[in-house]
């Protein structure tokens, strides 16, 4: 059995400085759904857990104007069950609700899966295509991250050992925007994501392309928009002839930066599938 301390600081600053403490190796536990995951393989790495998972400065769920602000702390059910959320960005609840189980989904915090940075994220290719960002706290100050550039590959981040992410913000989308989110798992229930997309969209009075975000997840080592096939869409008249095109755009922009893989066959003709979806639900 691992040994190891445990404290649960009552503010974010207590947090910090038990964070920074150089006497332990410390690491932060706010859901836990992942480090039961390293213990479980020996994969340990600290001595000291600070437990941030109460913490009221992360729960936080507002909206300022057109500024949305979510706590890191927040988990999965907090956001599903969010009305406000579910108005405003009912993809990012839909990411939510395709996360694990409803135990997982209880516990899991959206800024858990971000700072993991596992590839198969859910919660992530929304984020980006929300672009939002990120706060991250230290006792130097606070940085101000777009989510896009704070996940750097699977499992890597430029989050500073030290630093707490705090919340993420925002921009409520634009009147008429629909989203769509779509996951591919190996199976319906509890399923790993092979492959996401997150997309915004709307046409215009004349069934134009005005407004147009495509995000894969779990389909390049950093999660971005495919601005290239945003820019192939936009002002154009929509067909079923553009969605294919667009589509295939999407599978040709994936393997042009992954590479010939084994899983590339099978990969580019889901990405395509899920591109051509995801732009029919959200200019439907």
């Amino acid at each position: 059995m691992t040994h190891f301390d445990y404290v649960r600081p009552a503010s974010l600053e207590q947090a910090l400085t038990q964070l920074n403490d150089p006497v332990y190796k410390n690491k932060l536990l706010a859901g836990g759904t992942d480090v039961l995951v390293y213990l479980h393989h020996g994969q340990v790495g600290f001595d000291r857990l600070v437990d941030i998972s109460l913490l009221p400065e992360l729960k936080l769920i507002r909206r300022d104007g057109d500024e949305i602000s979510l706590g890191a702390g927040i988990t999965y059910t907090e956001v599903i069950e969010c009305q406000l959320l579910r108005e405003t960005v009912p993809f990012l609840v839909e990411a939510c609700r395709a996360v694990g189980s409803p135990q997982i989904r209880n516990l899991g915090t959206l800024g858990g899966n971000v700072v993991n940075a596992a590839a198969c994220a859910d919660s992530l290719p929304v984020l980006v295509c929300l672009e939002t960002d990120a706060h991250l706290c230290s006792p130097y100050g606070v940085r101000v991250i777009p989510v896009t550039e704070l996940v750097l590959k699977p499992n890597q981040t430029i989050v500073e050992p030290g630093e707490i992410l705090t919340r993420f913000v925002f921009k409520a989308p634009p009147v008429g925007v629909k989203t769509a989110f779509i996951k591919v798992g190996r199976r319906n229930a509890l399923a790993i994501s092979r492959l996401t997309m997150a997309a915004m969209g709307r046409l215009d009075a004349q069934g134009r392309v005005d407004f147009i975000r495509l995000t894969p997840g779990a389909a390049t080592p950093q999660t971005f928009r495919f601005t290239q096939v945003e820019s192939f869409l936009s002002g154009e008249l929509l067909t079923a002839d553009l969605i294919a095109a667009a589509a295939k755009q999407v599978a040709e922009a994936m393997v042009s930066i992954t590479g010939l893989r084994w899983s590339t066959e099978y990969k580019s003709r889901v990405i395509t599938t899920l591109a051509e979806r995801a732009l029919i639900q959200v200019f439907s």
